[in-house]
């Protein structure tokens, strides 16, 4: 692939978010939830675990477990194994009980909707923080990056960086600021729905000519 000039970038990202929107106009944060509490729980929970499992896991938390105070008080041994199918349980529980207790003594039991007061509690770093904020409050602060949209950035040649914040920082700089969130979504239920790691449908791909295909044998 001979070397892209910056406003020959620009001009293909225009065109792929604009076949993706068309695509798939519904895209949203496919993590259930009610409110902000529940998606920072639910965030946190995904961590290496698919959102199929945590949405099978929150359906009865959420029932259950109402508010902050809810988490902070129960047993941890309880909140272990109500979390426990979703891997790294122990870690996650323990997180989840003090980020709701920082809630409540910091927040009146509210979830914070800027990225410093965010990142501050525990279990949350940058990309859950830009979930929350992006899908729970539709504040656009930085596009979540996981492992889709790393994986699709670098097939798609936006990006040649492998971290999360350096590729985020390319993203940021390449997509339009009230973008950032939908981005992300678009490129997640790209990933999931046609550009598969190992076996894109490239044949059917709704962006295919505007794809280098980086990567794909």
């Amino acid at each position: 692939m001979p070397r892209e000039t910056s406003e020959a970038k620009a001009a293909r990202l225009k065109k792929i978010i604009t076949a993706l929107d068309r695509t798939y106009p519904e895209a949203h944060c496919e993590l259930n939830h009610a409110d902000p509490l529940q998606l920072l729980i639910a965030t946190i929970l995904s961590a290496q675990c698919t959102d199929k499992r945590v949405n099978i896991v929150t359906k009865e938390l959420f029932e259950k477990y109402r508010s902050a105070a809810d988490y902070a008080n129960v047993p941890l041994a309880e909140l272990e194994q109500a979390v426990k199918t979703t891997g790294f349980f122990r870690n996650k529980a323990k997180n989840i009980q003090a980020c709701c207790r920082k809630l409540i003594v910091r927040h009146g039991g509210h979830v914070p909707h800027t990225m410093e007061e965010l990142t501050q509690l525990d279990g949350v770093g940058r990309k859950t923080a830009n979930v929350v904020l992006g899908s729970a409050f539709d504040i656009n602060v930085g596009v979540v990056v996981d492992t889709h949209v790393a994986r699709l950035s670098q097939r798609l040649g936006l990006t040649k960086q492998k971290t999360p914040e350096k590729i985020e920082s390319e993203l940021m700089a390449l997509v339009p600021q009230k973008q950032w969130t939908l981005f992300s979504h678009w490129l997640i239920w790209h990933g999931r729905r046609r550009c598969a790691a190992r076996r894109p449908d490239c044949v059917n791909c709704e962006i295919r000519k505007l794809c280098p295909r980086l990567g794909v044998k």
